[in-house]
């Protein structure tokens, strides 16, 4: 008799998305691994007294999502602070503000973040908006997609900025006609403010991790990468990893600081490593900002309003030829280099640089990634195979909605917004792709993001099709959420599919994904979370 498993699944469709891509309709589980996989009858024999049954009863089971650029410590920072992710406007964002502050009088800053910039005209809110809520303490609320923020006026004047600061280098400082900060800080201008802003203590930032762990568990997630990680955020999961509190597994993008150079290096090494199921090996270089406030790099100036060109064409952060140097040295000391980058000169720029590594140090499995992506130059997408650099999507953006239509594609003009979100090219060209939401940028939910990649319209979208020969095949992008980001993360071994000796990290879903019509994709929802064959979340109706 063979020995019986811990866990069964059986009665649904099982998509393994291994080789070939095949379906079954059970899956065993001992000691946290997979033993097997197969059809009903072929699994049965494993069932012993002590066997956890799961009748799937026509439900899904997948390999748990892994997401290739998020930030959970962040999103779990704003969700006990000053939350306005689940607001939708203007109005909204004020009462919430409002709210937080007479619910905590002891606060000595508001802090927090989650706003949109399509809630305020010109997508740039006033201080003085924040004024009538809150005029006695500083307020700082991060945009949601990190990238800028919204002061008020006690904040400006308590850090000392008025109409002589000067803007720094990475950023830009909104202003009234007179040359009063206007309330919005654009990209490094934010950090004006920011750094006045209290640093989370230690047992909040444990608490942070914590909550953004549950939110990423409850849409399937089972592994990602840390995007963003300070020694502040490190220290939290090493905290979580040693004590067992850790149950996903993470890879740590150790962040580059881009107003010091390659001195850092030596700290950086010094931080590579980890603890249970945390591990830090990659570096995260920021080399843009984004569309919306005019500062990803793009190849050409942006338009103004009446679709002129500007003299702007947004920001790299490294100078080229010191990102070159920096990505080669990283290479060179085993690292990953992962690189944010919005803009086709951004991207462009990037790929240039993995191509000077490569020359330098040869070929090698350190799996560099570029994210995002917003807008690539046509010529530039055959280098993502050629180099091997796997283009990492947030396909959630890739969608008619009004920071697109009203904030982006009126400024880049006509050719160069077709160029957006090219995911249907870089597969075609061979590219590698892994997936990832950039929450609390957006939605962490998976599915959300393979209905856009599928559709390319938001759900529930009326504003049409987004450059529909860029979408891609349910079997596609389901694959960058799963196996495409474990090879990313060096998980591909053992997490990223079902199949036999791979460890048993599994979602349950309410429905058969690939058996809906593909505007149904989005409503689907996860029932079950299982990491190691244990459940680490449960839907009520499961």
């Amino acid at each position: 008799m063979p020995t019986p498993a811990d866990l069964v699944f059986h009665g649904g469709p099982v998509h393994t998305l291994g080789p070939g891509f095949t379906t079954a309709t059970a899956v065993a589980v001992r000691d946290g691994l997979i033993i097997a996989v197969g059809r009903d009858a072929e699994v049965r024999p494993l069932v012993g007294a002590a066997t956890e049954v799961v009748d799937l009863a026509g439900r899904a089971l997948l390999p748990g999502f892994q997401d290739a650029h998020v930030h959970p410590v962040l999103a779990g920072i704003t969700m006990i602070q000053c939350d306005l992710h689940d607001v939708h406007d203007a109005d909204g964002a004020l009462a919430a503000v409002r709210a937080y502050a007479e619910a905590n009088p002891e606060v000595k800053w508001i802090a927090g973040g989650g706003w949109s910039m399509e809630w305020f005209s010109g997508g740039t809110p006033s201080r003085h908006l924040l004024d009538a809520v809150v005029a006695d303490r500083p307020v700082h609320l991060i945009n949601q997609d990190g990238h800028g923020a919204w002061v008020n006026t006690k904040a400006l004047e308590m850090c000392g900025i008025d109409a002589d600061t000067p803007d720094p280098v990475d950023g830009r400082i909104e202003r009234e006609a007179d040359g009063t900060p206007q309330g919005t800080l654009h990209e490094g201008a934010s950090g004006l403010v920011g750094r006045h802003v209290p640093e989370p203590t230690p047992d909040t930032m444990l608490r942070a991790l914590r909550a953004g762990q549950r939110r990423m568990h409850s849409v399937g997630v089972t592994a990602w990468q840390d995007a963003m990680v300070t020694p502040e955020v490190q220290r939290a999961y090493l905290a979580a990893a040693e004590s067992g509190l850790l149950t996903a597994r993470v890879l740590g993008a150790l962040w580059w600081d881009r107003e010091r150079g390659e001195e850092q290096v030596p700290e950086l090494l010094a931080r590579r490593g980890g603890a249970g199921r945390f591990r830090a090996t990659s570096v995260k270089i920021m080399q843009d900002g984004v569309a919306e406030n005019f500062t990803a790099a793009m190849t050409s100036p942006y338009l103004d309003g009446c679709g002129c060109h500007t003299g702007n064409r947004g920001l790299s952060f490294l100078d080229p030829e010191r990102l070159r140097a920096h990505v080669t040295r990283l290479d060179a000391e085993g690292f990953q280099v992962h690189v944010h980058a919005v803009g086709d000169r951004a991207a462009r720029e990037a790929l240039d640089a993995f191509e000077a590594a490569r020359a330098a140090n040869g070929m090698n499995d350190h799996r560099h990634h570029i994210a995002h992506l917003q807008v690539v130059h046509p010529g530039d997408v055959p280098r993502f195979a050629a180099l091997g650099i796997t283009a990492n999507i947030q396909p959630l953006w890739a969608a008619h909605e009004p920071q697109m239509d009203e904030l982006t594609i009126p400024f880049l003009g006509p050719e160069r917004a077709g160029w957006q979100y090219p995911f249907g090219d870089l597969v075609r060209a061979g590219a590698s792709l892994a997936a990832g939401s950039d929450w609390p940028v957006s939605s962490p939910d998976p599915f959300w993001g393979i209905h856009v990649a599928v559709n390319r319209t938001v759900p529930g979208g009326d504003r049409g099709v987004f450059l529909p020969r860029q979408r891609l095949d349910l079997t596609t992008a389901l694959a960058a959420y799963t196996i495409g980001t474990a090879r990313v993360n060096h998980l591909d071994t053992r997490t990223g599919t079902i199949e036999e000796g791979k460890l048993a990290d599994l979602v349950v879903t309410d429905r058969d994904p690939c058996s809906i019509p593909a505007g149904e994709l989005a409503e689907t929802s996860v029932l079950a979370t299982y990491v190691e064959g244990r459940r680490v979340h449960t839907d009520p109706a499961f």
